[in-house]
C-alpha cells in the first residue's frame, strides 16, 4: 500500500503554502479567520459544500494542517464552531438552521464558545445541572459554565442544558444554540489562576492599596520551597530503593516492607511531634529535620549492610512528618488567615512538584550511573532547595522586623518566640 501523497495532494500543497505565505503576517484573531473565510479555507472537512467553504479529502486535510503549522500561521479563533458546532448542525440541523448558522462561520464572521462542563459537572456532562425552561419559541436558561475558552471573544454558544426537570444523568439534555451579547442576563468572568473570586487587585484591599491576594500568596514562596524538599526525599525513597537493593544483591521485595516501616515511622513521628513543644523557631526546625532526613536517606546509599538499610528508611520517617508539619505550621505564619486556603493549595502543589523533580533527576541519573550515586544527587538537589527556602525565610522575617511589622498582615510575619503544643501559635490546630 503507498502511503504516498498523490499529485492533486501535491497541487493542492502548492496552493496552501503560496496563499500562507502571502497571507500569514497580515491580521490576527477575527481578522485572520474573515481572511481565511474570504478564500474558502474555513469548513474544509465538512462533508458539503454550498456554504461559502470549499472540501476537501482527508489527505489535503493533513497538508493543509501540516503546512499552517509550518509556516507558523496565528491561533485560530474560529476553530470552536468550524470543527464542533458545524459538524453538529450538519449531522442533525435542518435546513434553515444550515442557512442561518454555517456561512458566517465559513466566512470568519460569526466565532463560537462551548458550554459544556460546569462548575460540578466536568469530565462527567451527565451532571449538568444548567436548566432551561421552554418560553414560547425560546427557552430561559439559568446556570454557569466553566472552562468556556474564547467566551469573551465569542457571538454564540452551544449549551448544553436539562430541558426536562424531571430527567437524570445523560436523559433530557438539550443543545441550544444562544447569543452571547445578552448584558445583564449572560456574565463572562475570567478564571485567575484557578483561585475564588475576589482575588485580583483591590484598590482598598485588606493587603493594602492595589496589592492583590495573588501577591500575597507569592509572598510566602520561601515555605513553598521547603516544602517541595520536604517530599523530594520520600520520592527518592520510593522510587530507588528498589534499584538500591538490587544493587547490593537483595531481593527487590523487600522494597514494600521496608516502604510500610518507613511510613510507620512517619505515623509515630507525627504523633510524636504533636505530645510536646520543641525549641526553636519554626524555619530553624524545619532546616534541622530536613538535615536528619537527608543524612538518613544517605545511609541507605552508604551502608552495604542489610540491617543498615532498614534502619535508614525507618528513621527517615520518623523525621519526615515533623518536617512537614513545621511547613504546615509556618504557612499559617506566613499568611493571613483569610488567604490560608489558596496558601495551602499552592504548596501542595509545590510539594507534588519537588516529589516529580526529584524521582524525574534520580530515574535518569540511574541511566548513566549506579543507584547510590543517584540517591546521592537527589539528596543533594533536597538540601538546595532547603536552603533556598531556609535563606528566604531569614531573609522575609528581617525584612518584616525592618518595616516593624507585628504579624502576617500581607506577607511574611516574624515567628517570634519558640511555641509550645508543636508549633501553633495561635492555638487553632
Amino acid at each position: 500500500m503507498d502511503f504516498a501523497f498523490g499529485a492533486r495532494d501535491e497541487a493542492f500543497r502548492a496552493e496552501a503554502r503560496t496563499w500562507l505565505a502571502a497571507h500569514r503576517g497580515a491580521t490576527r484573531g477575527r481578522d485572520w479567520e474573515r481572511t481565511l473565510g474570504a478564500t474558502g479555507w474555513i469548513g474544509l472537512g465538512w462533508p458539503e459544500d454550498g456554504y461559502g467553504n470549499r472540501t476537501a479529502t482527508l489527505t489535503q486535510q493533513v497538508v493543509w494542517a501540516e503546512e499552517y503549522a509550518r509556516c507558523g500561521a496565528p491561533p485560530r479563533s474560529g476553530h470552536i464552531g468550524e470543527n464542533l458546532l458545524a459538524p453538529t448542525l450538519l449531522a442533525h440541523g435542518d435546513a434553515g438552521q444550515k442557512r442561518g448558522f454555517l456561512p458566517p462561520v465559513a466566512a470568519g464572521e460569526e466565532l463560537w464558545c462551548q458550554g459544556y462542563s460546569e462548575p460540578g459537572a466536568g469530565s462527567d456532562l451527565a451532571g449538568v445541572r444548567t436548566a432551561a425552561v421552554r418560553d414560547g419559541a425560546y427557552y430561559r436558561i439559568s446556570g454557569q459554565k466553566i472552562w468556556t475558552s474564547l467566551a469573551h471573544e465569542a457571538d454564540w454558544c452551544f449549551v448544553l442544558a436539562r430541558t426536562d426537570p424531571r430527567s437524570r444523568r445523560h436523559h433530557g439534555l438539550s443543545f441550544l444554540l444562544v447569543p452571547m451579547d445578552q448584558p445583564g442576563r449572560i456574565e463572562v468572568r475570567p478564571i485567575c489562576w484557578l483561585l475564588p473570586a475576589g482575588w485580583a487587585p483591590e484598590p482598598n484591599g485588606p493587603e493594602g492599596r492595589g496589592v492583590s491576594k495573588l501577591r500575597v500568596l507569592a509572598r510566602a514562596w520561601p515555605v513553598y520551597v521547603t516544602g517541595a524538599a520536604g517530599l523530594s526525599l520520600l520520592s527518592l525513597a520510593e522510587l530507588i530503593l528498589p534499584a538500591r537493593l538490587e544493587q547490593r544483591g537483595i531481593g527487590v521485595g523487600w522494597a514494600g516492607p521496608l516502604l510500610t516501616v518507613m511510613s510507620v515511622a512517619s505515623a509515630v513521628g507525627a504523633f510524636g511531634y504533636g505530645l510536646r513543644s520543641w525549641p526553636g523557631r519554626l524555619a530553624t526546625r524545619s532546616v534541622v529535620l530536613m538535615a536528619g532526613m537527608s543524612a538518613a536517606v544517605c545511609l541507605v546509599a552508604l551502608i552495604p549492610a542489610a540491617l543498615g538499610m532498614a534502619v535508614a528508611p525507618a528513621a527517615a520517617g520518623l523525621l519526615q512528618s515533623g518536617a512537614l508539619l513545621t511547613r504546615n505550621l509556618s504557612l499559617r505564619e506566613a499568611l493571613p488567615s483569610h488567604a490560608l486556603a489558596a496558601g495551602y493549595s499552592v504548596m501542595y502543589a509545590a510539594v507534588g512538584a519537588g516529589y516529580a523533580a526529584t524521582g524525574s533527576l534520580a530515574g535518569a541519573l540511574l541511566r548513566f550511573t549506579t543507584p547510590s550515586t543517584a540517591i546521592l544527587a537527589g539528596v543533594a538537589l533536597t538540601l538546595s532547595l532547603t536552603a533556598v527556602g531556609w535563606w528566604g525565610e531569614i531573609r522575609a522575617r528581617g525584612s518584616a522586623r525592618g518595616a516593624g511589622a507585628a504579624g502576617p498582615v500581607g506577607g511574611v510575619g516574624a515567628e517570634g518566640a519558640a511555641v509550645g503544643g508543636g508549633g501553633d501559635a495561635q492555638r487553632g490546630l
